[in-house]
């Protein structure tokens, strides 16, 4: 079986100003390279879903001033770092949506796995709290899913980022069905992801300094994550 490609050009539309970091070619990148790998994969578009699901893994308040904040012109920003503009509507949708596509195709047997190139990202996002370019937290609007439609009892999300992904920990910390996994440089942004951080013994976190060669880092790697991950035994995994 094949690998599924999940993405759209709604990305591009996500306009979040001149000089921001968080920008389309942090996609574009990706989806241009993995053209040259055309034949071996399966592309295929997010579908449209029902967003009480992303009330599941928000706060109903939240998610409602998302909705409203999208302005007609002009930037609108959520917090000092994740900025909106009139078409980020429908990039941030069709984001979780490919989560939502992505894991109903790998539970139809259409492909063996997937890979979601879209944005914004989301790891940052907390369950009342845009950060860090992040508006929904796309990871765990997908876990949420699985355990609601799937009924999953054990699903393991894998976080390698330079960033702790501060927002899927807190939406998780106290959820047994979800194991969480970071490898992440610290100190930094957003300054979370300390080893004593373990939730309800389902968080795995692995600070690393600046600078850790590759050696150590798939060390550090399996010692404190994969095997915690093992030991969970998930049924599904989530990166």
């Amino acid at each position: 079986m094949k690998t599924g490609i999940i993405t759209t050009n709604t990305f591009s539309n996500h306009n979040t100003g001149l000089g921001h970091p968080e920008r389309a070619d942090r996609v574009s990148v990706i989806i241009d390279n993995l053209k040259k790998f055309e034949k071996k994969l399966i592309w295929k578009k997010p579908i449209a879903f029902d967003q009480q699901l992303l009330k599941i893994t928000h706060s109903n308040q939240y998610v409602d001033m998302v909705q409203n904040s999208f302005p007609s012109k002009g930037f609108y920003n959520l917090d000092g770092d994740t900025v909106v503009s009139p078409r980020s509507k429908k990039a941030t949708l069709d984001a979780v949506g490919s989560i939502i596509s992505a894991i109903d195709s790998v539970e139809n047997r259409e492909f063996k796995n997937a890979f979601c190139a879209v944005r914004p990202p989301g790891h940052h996002s907390e369950r009342e709290k845009a950060m860090g370019f992040c508006i929904y937290n796309n990871v765990a609007v997908g876990a949420n899913y699985l355990i609601n439609k799937y009924k999953y009892k054990k699903i393991a999300i894998i976080d390698f980022d330079v960033h702790h992904g501060n927002g899927t920990q807190e939406i998780f910390c106290q959820d047994k069905t979800v194991a969480y996994g970071s490898i992440h440089e610290h100190p930094l942004f957003p300054g979370t992801g300390l080893q004593k951080e373990v939730g309800t013994g389902n968080i795995f976190n692995a600070p690393i300094e600046a600078g850790t060669d590759g050696k150590d880092f798939i060390r550090i790697l399996e010692n404190r994550i994969l095997d915690n991950i093992d030991k969970f035994k998930p049924e599904i995994i989530l990166i």
